[in-house]
This record gives structure tokens, C-alpha cells and sequence, in this order.
């Protein structure tokens, strides 16, 4: 009989406008995919939308599988069960785990898909290897997760890795959270756009560039346009990008003070601008690590798997799950 670390598993992304799924080999590759709309947010067409998935590719499939990981924007209580709340998919206290159990009939896991991709990362990717490997996620706003010793860490009440909601700049810009200053607030994607839009509209000389990208209309700047106009040479846009990954690399400082990663992997979109945003941030983190000159600092780097990195993830937590009688 084979283990579950031989067989392939389904993994599962819950977005905001879809749910996309693929079939994932014990070594980290995925050989099938499949994927539905979720016009709505509701619980009954998000779950629809996963059970239909699940049966494609399980019927292409044809063989054995040992079974299903899902994860889902949002912060989970500690044991997966629950989606405390989800801003994306607009769900508050939401037995996620215990409704699809009752739908697929099959073994389970059930997460945070930030975390869900620090794991494939760490098993599969960039991270591997690693003692203590943080994940930072980078897109419209901040989230990640860790891994420790080999174990995926979630914190005491499930919530842990939520790294864009620490406050670097106190009465700073105001957080979808209700807090000021938060960390998103100043290197992610939405950060991007709000420092463009706040720039072309107190310098527009300066900003000519971006401004004709949306034809004159500083509001319509999107992080998109200038990472965009950076890839074009704009030297606004790239010193942008370079102020996201100053940011990026004073909250990595503070970070390495606290929980001393000796690999931090940086993914999400904006990640894929490469060396325009990590080369400031290996720099800031230079001058502002706790103890520089006296101990080593992590390496930064880039994530290896991309936007599939939580459907590996997840489908990989579920073989663990069973392997250890948790699913």
C-alpha cells in the first residue's frame, strides 16, 4: 500500500473572482489544473466552485489521491477549522473546513494561503534547507508565514505572519485594519500606487512621464503603471520601486530583531520586479539590522515557485496531514 507522501494530492486556491486547483506530485510538480469563476462571494458558490473543481480533476486523475488542501486569504483560528474573517471573499466566522469535509468526502487541510506558500517554498523552493525561513508576500498588501524547525508556524491563535500590520510609521497613513502606519501602507502594490498618485499630484513636472500613461489623471495611477514605466527606464518610477524596497528592507531589520530568519523569501507580485526592489531592501537592511557587524543577517531572495506556490503548498500540507493523522 502506498504512503501519502507517494501520492499526488489536490491543491486548491481560493481567490477573490476564482477558485484554481491542480493535481501535485509528491515533488512538488503539478501535472493538471483546472479552475472556476466565483461570480459571487458567497460561502455556497465558493464552496460549488471548489467541489467542482475537485471532481474535474479528480475524474481526469483517475487514480488514487491522498486528498485536498485549500487555501483561502484570511486569517483561520488555530486548528484551520474556521475563517475568522476574509476581506477578500467578505466571510467572518465561517466553519470553511467542516462544510467542505461534509462536501468532498475526502481527507482535508484547510488554511491561510500565505502560509500555505511559505511551506512550498520551504519544501520545494527557496527556502529549503532552511532552520527559520520567513515569507513575505508583497502585493496589494503585506502577509506571509514561517517555518521553524521543519513546522509551519501559525501562532498561538492561528493568526501569526500577518507582517503588513506592523506599525512602522506611528499616525502614518491610514490601514484597511482601522490602524495607522501599518507596513503595507508604505511596500506593497497599493503602496506603490498611492506614493506615485501623491507625487504626480503635488510634482507634476517631475511625474510628466507617469502622467501620460493615464493621460494626465494622477488618481488613475496604479502600482501596475509604475512598475510598468520602471521596466521602461523611468527614472521616477524606478526610484519609486527603490523607496518600496527601503521600506521593505527597514521591516525585514526589524523582523530579523525579533524572530533572527536566516532566509527570508520575498513573493507576491511585486516580487517579480526582481533586483529593482530587492536590491534596496538588501541595502536598508545593510545599515539597519539590530547588531550589524557584530552577527549575521538573513539572506533576502527571491521566491522560485510564483503565483502557484499556495496550490503547492496546500496540496502538500494536506499529504502531511494524513501522514500524521490530522486530516
Amino acid at each position: 500500500m502506498s504512503s501519502p507522501q507517494d501520492l499526488p494530492a489536490l491543491g486548491i486556491d481560493i481567490g477573490g473572482t476564482k477558485v484554481a486547483g491542480g493535481v501535485v506530485q509528491p515533488d512538488g510538480t503539478i501535472t493538471d489544473t483546472a479552475r472556476r469563476a466565483t461570480p459571487g462571494k458567497s460561502v455556497r458558490a465558493t464552496e460549488d466552485a471548489i467541489a467542482a473543481v475537485v471532481d474535474e480533476l479528480a475524474e481526469r486523475h483517475g487514480g488514487p489521491l491522498v486528498g485536498v488542501g485549500v487555501g483561502a486569504a484570511g486569517w483561520f483560528d488555530r486548528t484551520g477549522d474556521t475563517v475568522l474573517f476574509s476581506p477578500h471573499l467578505a466571510w467572518r466566522n465561517q466553519p470553511l473546513r467542516q462544510d467542505l469535509a461534509q462536501r468532498l468526502q475526502r481527507p482535508l487541510w484547510v488554511g491561510n494561503d500565505a502560509d500555505a506558500a511559505a511551506w512550498a517554498e520551504y519544501r520545494y523552493g527557496a527556502a529549503q534547507g532552511s532552520d527559520l525561513a520567513v515569507m513575505i508576500t508583497l502585493g496589494t498588501g503585506i502577509g506571509g508565514g514561517m517555518v521553524i524547525d521543519g513546522r509551519l508556524q501559525r501562532g498561538a491563535h492561528g493568526v501569526a505572519g500577518e507582517w503588513g500590520h506592523m506599525r512602522v510609521v506611528p499616525d502614518g497613513r491610514l490601514c484597511a485594519c482601522g490602524n495607522r502606519g501599518c507596513w503595507e501602507q508604505y511596500a506593497s502594490g497599493n503602496a506603490l500606487g498611492l506614493t506615485a498618485r501623491e507625487v504626480a499630484t503635488s510634482s507634476p513636472a517631475a511625474a510628466a512621464l507617469l502622467l501620460e500613461r493615464v493621460g494626465g489623471r494622477a488618481e488613475r495611477l496604479t502600482g501596475e503603471d509604475v512598475a510598468t514605466a520602471a521596466k521602461a527606464g523611468d527614472p521616477l518610477a524606478l526610484e519609486l520601486l527603490a523607496e518600496v524596497g527601503t521600506w521593505l528592507g527597514q521591516g525585514i531589520a526589524d523582523m530579523a530583531a525579533i524572530l533572527d530568519p536566516d532566509v527570508v523569501v520575498i513573493g507576491g507580485g511585486v516580487s517579480v520586479l526582481g533586483e529593482m526592489v530587492l536590491g534596496p531592501a538588501r541595502e536598508r537592511l545593510e545599515r539597519a539590522l539590530p547588531g550589524r557587524g557584530f552577527r549575521p543577517g538573513p539572506t533576502v531572495v527571491g521566491a522560485q515557485l510564483g503565483a502557484q506556490a499556495g496550490l503547492v503548498g496546500a496540496a502538500d500540507l494536506v499529504r502531511l496531514a494524513v501522514a500524521e493523522g490530522t486530516a
